[in-house]
């Protein structure tokens, strides 16, 4: 290898400063590897950041330099490895986080370790920070906190950590689902059928802030949410009322909000018109054609839900209601022969830390006995039979009643979910 051997180092600005004898390695370095005291070297991190090992058991004196060769420290950090030794007094790797930062380090004893005598800057070495906070039912995955809010409130962030630790928060934010639409409840062919209501908004970030998990397709693109050392207030919304008579109308969910997201509760399945929301709610069977709900309602991008399905405009008896919309899919069109809609598929996320599907819409109502009710969509919908309602805590939309007994369902509640690493 190549080395220059130099009793003085030119660091900021071409400031001269006595450091006594280092070897510089001519050779860049562009991956990790262990240092030898009395050297100095020229990392270079332009295609991925990378770890300098400090010398193991070091005696007093002695020195190792780290110079970042290419200016990519900003972006691609070069992380110090202390090896069992401290740094700056501090049991802790550090980092190099500035643009052409360098560094030359010295070992004292075993109580200060490995201390800085020249740098670029002081701050080109920092001591990784975490966010850390409270609230909600809090589990951990590996390096990862989740919280997981079910109802209302607080996520309180205490420290809101550095760039070498985390400094932002992935997360998952789930409104309630819309109310489904009561049928006639007359044993009858030609009786008014119910409807499949819309599911909660569905947003979400793409993980790549905690890594290590699957969001769900919507997520892609999506950046995480920068947090400071504050209390956050939670939202968790609740799912709209299943229709009864006389108006047989289901009522829209309620929002779910963390920070500057806003997920929209799903819309109310309805007679001629569903309702609008996160994703629509569709309509009866005995209307021709009906007008569904839409979707991403507010919009935002990506969506966070779908719209509805219009009846298929058959108008003949029996007669099956549509279903509501999901966070990934519309809700289904009913069929001939009475055959209800299905609810509109939710979306797969593993930010809890295993697969979970959210935001289903609800399924249609049967025509009479003995037609086919339509299935709730994947991720809590209701469907079109009993027991008709959301499921809890994922944002589904009620189903659909059927006519005969007349019944609908409720929509699921929402749900709030908030992931980070801490170490």
């Amino acid at each position: 290898m190549g080395v220059v051997s130099c009793g003085t180092t030119m660091l900021d600005q071409g400031v001269f400063e006595n450091i006594g004898a280092v070897t510089w390695d001519t050779t860049v370095k562009t991956s990790g590897f262990t240092a030898v005291s009395g050297n100095g070297y020229f990392c270079n991190t332009t295609s991925a950041a990378f770890t300098v090992i400090l010398p193991a058991s070091p005696s007093a004196g002695d020195i190792v330099g780290i110079k970042d060769y290419a200016n990519t420290a900003d972006t691609n950090n070069i992380t110090i490895g202390r090896n069992g030794s401290n740094i700056q007094g501090t049991a802790s790797d550090f980092k190099i986080t500035i643009e052409g930062g360098s560094v030359l380090l010295v070992y004292i004893d075993g109580t200060k370790g490995w201390l800085v005598t020249s740098a670029s800057q002081a701050s080109d070495i920092t001591s990784p920070q975490f966010v850390t906070a409270t609230g909600g039912t809090i589990t951990e995955s590996g390096d990862f906190k989740i919280h997981t809010f079910t109802g209302p409130g607080t996520f309180c962030v205490s420290c809101a950590g550095n760039p070498s630790g985390s400094v932002s928060v992935d997360y998952m934010v789930v409104a309630g689902g819309g109310g489904g639409y009561g049928g006639e409840g007359a044993a009858d062919p030609s009786a008014v059928t119910g409807a499949g209501a819309g599911a909660g908004g569905f947003r979400e970030s793409s993980g790549a802030a905690s890594g290590c998990y699957t969001a769900s397709p919507l997520g892609s693109g999506v950046s995480a949410l920068p947090v400071s050392a504050t209390g956050y207030p939670i939202t968790v919304g609740g799912g709209g009322t299943a229709g009864t008579a006389p108006s047989r109308t289901g009522s829209q969910g309620s929002n779910s909000i963390f920070s500057s997201i806003t997920s929209t509760g799903g819309g109310g399945s309805a007679g001629a018109t569903g309702g609008n929301g996160g994703s629509g709610g569709g309509v009866m069977g005995r209307c021709s054609p009906g007008t569904a709900g839409t979707g991403n309602t507010p919009p935002v991008s990506p969506p966070q839900g779908n719209p509805g399905a219009d009846n298929s405009g058959s108008n003949s008896a029996p007669y099956g209601g549509s279903g509501g919309g999901g966070a990934t899919a519309a809700g289904g069109v009913n069929g001939p022969g009475g055959a209800a809609g299905t609810g509109g598929a939710g979306a797969t996320t593993s930010i809890s830390a295993s697969p979970t599907a959210y935001a289903g819409g609800g399924g249609g109502g049967d025509g009479f006995p003995g037609t086919t009710s339509g299935a709730g969509g994947t991720g809590g919908g209701g469907g079109g039979s009993s027991p008709y309602n959301g499921t809890t805590n994922t944002g589904g939309g009620g189903g659909g009643g059927p006519a005969t007994p007349g019944a609908a369902g409720a929509g699921g509640s929402g749900v709030v979910i908030i992931r980070y690493k801490f170490q």
